[in-house]
């Protein structure tokens, strides 16, 4: 890759919701190789910032709500960084912030300056002389009252000389801190100890520092002798950093021993070229000072207290861990929908990390705490939240059309979604619909509507999703009349649906032109529940029966089915013989003879249905968003004249077409001969007597057969449904993401409109979330993995196993041979028996 042109925000500073508010906008070049220094340098450059006295940072926005900045502080950050500007430079901006003047080491608290008058000037050697490499093991010590630098180096250090004078002009950067170990406490004097006492200390074990990225953190004491809180080290899980001893020197940070604290100190005095000694030193607190007389840089640390309780005391069960902090545990597990995480497996969890037995409801509370936290909220916060995701909706995605209907005190009752790019892409699109409805499985259930079509691919291209109570005939009217006013009406339209008594019923009203076929797959079902003792010959006829193109084969292959299955005949005649069959529709259906698309889209929102109202439309979203990118790539990417799904399909074509014979009769007419029959193609015309030709738009193989002896091109001969530019187009259109909720512009109107929650009966005990199977449906039986038989699964298998397989004589109902008496005495006493 070579060079790349990125956006900087300058000028502005990062607010409490961590959004960058303010600035300037700039432009800058960066090499291939560039690194992290050198990239500093070219924006200090830029924007005319003394490093050395000003501190810089660099962030960019992430786009996820969990994370939303994520800092640019090395050479692996800033690869990362260029990853995502390559992708879209525009939407990854690098935020700037730049600080006041920084203050110089010798800069401390009236406070500090006050307390430091009282201590003796006493110099105590050999606690600033370290012999050893510091014992990370060690419990954990802290420093506190300043901010050093980074520091670069975790070479071992020995004691500092103390002639060098402090530099009164000296100044220092400070990044962001990578600790090893942390805790938040108040302050505290020496000698009495006040505020939080150090019971309250977190004393949970973390998992390991290289996989939780680094957050700035403050020191407040030193565990000098090393004991920690009880037998554990203070710790708060999941701020493992990768700094240890080279992080910053400041309040609130805790170190695992009084060694590493000393070691750290050495290395930023070596830096910052200043030089300090231990102006006090106790077992349990240590004071160090610049040597300078006119500098009051300090740092004071102490040792955390040790818990007191006897360990018989501590109780298995906490009373600390309450379901919210179960939530907060555990949430990060659930940022996936699709992913199942049980009670059960909160209770394991707990239990591994943190020692600690939780009951069954604790745990269930627990994960919907943290489901309440990642989904936007409660359900009833999700309906609230809905009005104002919708506006930021429209505004990222311009020319997309949504629709909220409410009823009297402004409940929730109809919901409809069309995103601007797929209203695009439609029209390069075959004009065959397939509809489908599906049962949410919240807390206030629902229906999703859904109307989605086959791109030149065959892949599925969503057009539009809608949210009612119940699939009837007022809901499928709304969002049927909503895809006409946004899709149009096309005259060769075709509507692929189910059996459904309302779809019938709308169909009609809402789409009188448009032809509309069923699923032959939902109609096989229908007949194998009214022919129960036919089902083979319905499996085996029916099909064939349905696909052919051939109006002479489909009466063969019908006469054959009737013959098989009395009473057939008159069953489909009733439905129609047209919206069912492939060869008798008004309309060409291309290969769409089922809802399959429609199934497929349920399938893999299956999860996703459980969601509250507006985290489950952010899922739709990020879903057609992940789709729309993918498939743009995948068709810019594309050499062939025709999409790759179809290239494929015409080799395969063209490899049988090499085995037919071709006899010419003129220049537009061919006699094919395929095997034991002969077909008729007229390149006039377009036709072949196969019908394959002309209700497809591609070349069938005859087609390819005749082209091979002519000049013909197989690809003049293809729809441009199924080209590459149309495929490219289809897929033209951007679906934009949405901001976190934080950075959310809502009119006043929008922001102060409270939607309610819809009407629903609640149903006592556990709500349904496998679906019932549908008329004729049948449902695969499970099959014992121990055992091999059908019908239950290895948990509840109760037969015995074969213990010798060679064995030949077998148990009834189980694979156990039975073993015949070989000792006389047991022959004898079978023999009496």
């Amino acid at each position: 890759m070579g060079d790349l042109a990125i956006w900087l925000r300058v000028g502005g500073k990062i607010n409490e919701s961590l959004n960058y508010v303010g600035g300037d906008y700039e432009m800058l070049l960066l090499k291939k190789n560039v690194t992290y220094g050198g990239l500093r340098k070219m924006i200090a450059k830029l924007l005319n910032v003394d490093e050395s006295v000003r501190k810089m940072e660099l962030n960019f926005e992430t786009g996820v709500p969990f994370k939303p900045l994520y800092g640019v502080t090395d050479d692996r950050t800033l690869e990362l960084y260029m990853h995502h500007a390559r992708q879209e430079s525009t939407k990854y901006l690098l935020l700037v912030t730049v600080g006041e003047e920084s203050v110089t080491h010798g800069k401390v608290s009236d406070k500090a300056k006050t307390e430091d008058q009282n201590l003796s000037d006493s110099y105590i050697p050999g606690l600033d002389s370290i012999n050893e490499v510091p014992n990370m093991a060690n419990s954990s010590n802290v420093a506190e009252d300043h901010v050093l630098p980074e520091l670069f180096s975790n070479s071992y250090v020995n004691e500092m000389p103390m002639e060098m004078p402090c530099p009164a002009d000296s100044q220092f950067v400070s990044p962001t801190p990578i600790p090893s170990f942390v805790d938040v406490l108040p302050n505290a004097s020496e000698g009495n100890e006040q505020g939080t006492a150090a019971e309250d200390v977190c004393t949970t074990p973390v998992e390991p520092y290289q996989n939780v990225p680094p957050i700035p953190i403050s020191v407040v004491e030193v565990d000098v002798e090393g004991s920690g809180c009880g037998d554990q080290t203070c710790v708060e899980e999941g701020i493992y950093g990768e700094g240890g001893i080279l992080g910053e020197i400041e309040e609130h940070r805790i170190f695992r021993s009084k060694r590493e604290l000393m070691t750290c100190l050495s290395i930023t005095s070596m830096r910052e070229k200043f030089q300090y000694k231990v102006f006090k030193s106790k077992p349990t607190f240590v004071v160090v000072r610049c040597v300078h007389t006119s500098c009051s840089w300090r740092v004071r640390a102490k040792k955390l207290k040790k818990h007191t309780c006897p360990t018989d005391f501590k109780p298995v069960r906490r009373r600390q861990a309450k379901s919210w902090v179960v939530g907060e545990c555990v949430k990060r597990k659930l940022i996936n929908p699709g992913r199942v995480y049980r009670p059960r497996d909160v209770m394991d969890d707990m239990k591994r990390k943190f020692g600690v037995d939780i009951s069954y409801s604790v745990a269930w509370r627990g994960r919907e705490c943290a489901y309440d936290n990642l989904r936007l909220g409660t359900p009833e916060q999700s309906y609230k939240l809905l009005p104002g995701y919708l506006h930021m909706l429209m505004a990222t995605n311009p020319g997309s059309v949504v629709n909220l209907e409410v009823t009297d005190g402004n409940k929730f009752q109809y919901l409809f979604i069309a995103f601007a790019a797929s209203i695009h892409g439609f029209s390069y699109c075959r004009p065959v619909i397939s509809i489908d409805a599906t049962h949410l499985k919240g807390k206030y259930r629902g229906v999703l509507f859904t109307a989605v079509c086959h791109d030149a691919n065959q892949q599925i291209f969503p057009l539009a999703f809608g949210v009612g109570d119940s699939e009837n005939d007022a809901s499928w009217s709304w969002f049927l009349a909503r895809v006409k006013s946004v899709f149009g009406v096309n005259p060769a339209l075709v509507i692929v649906s189910d059996r459904h008594r309302s779809i019938n019923n709308v169909v009609q009203e809402v789409f009188p032109q448009a032809f509309h076929g069923i699923c032959m797959y939902h109609l096989l079902n229908n007949l194998k529940t009214k022919f129960r003792n036919k089902t083979k010959e319905l499996e085996q006829h029916y099909i064939r029966t349905a696909k052919t193109y051939n109006l002479q084969d489909f009466h063969v292959l019908f006469y054959t089915l009737c013959s098989a299955v009395p009473g057939v005949k008159e069953y489909l005649e009733a439905v129609g013989l047209d919206r069912w069959t492939r060869s008798h529709a008004p309309s060409r259906r291309y290969n769409i003879m089922t809802t399959n698309i429609s199934e497929s889209l349920n399938a893999v929102l299956v999860k996703v249905r459980e969601l509250p109202i507006t985290a489950f439309v952010n899922e739709i979203r990020l879903l057609c968003q992940k789709w729309f990118h993918e498939r743009r790539t995948k068709a810019a990417g594309c050499t062939t004249m025709m999409s790759k799904d179809i290239e494929t399909k015409l080799e395969e074509r063209k490899d049988r077409a090499q085995a037919m014979g071709v006899i010419c009769a003129d220049q537009y007419t061919f006699d094919v001969v395929d095997g034991e029959r002969n077909y008729c193609v007229d390149m006039a015309l377009w036709t072949c007597t196969c019908r394959k030709f002309q209700l497809d738009q591609l070349p069938c193989d005859h087609v390819l057969a005749v082209v091979r002896k002519t000049p013909y091109q197989a690809y003049d001969l293809c729809s441009l449904y199924y080209t590459r530019e149309f495929w490219h187009e289809t897929y033209r259109g951007v679906i934009s993401p949405i901001p976190h909720i934080s950075s959310w512009t809502i009119p006043q109107q929008i922001s102060e409109f409270e939607l309610q929650p819809p009407d629903v009966r609640t149903v006592a005990g556990r709500r349904r979330k496998r679906r019932l199977p549908s008329i004729g449906e049948e449902l695969p039986t499970p099959k014992c993995s121990r055992c091999k038989e059908r019908g239950h699964n290895r948990a509840t298998c109760q037969n015995p196993i074969a213990l010798h397989p060679s064995d030949e004589a077998e148990c009834p109902g189980s694979n156990l041979p039975t073993r015949q008496p070989t000792h006389p005495a047991d022959q004898q006493s079978m023999q009496q028996l």
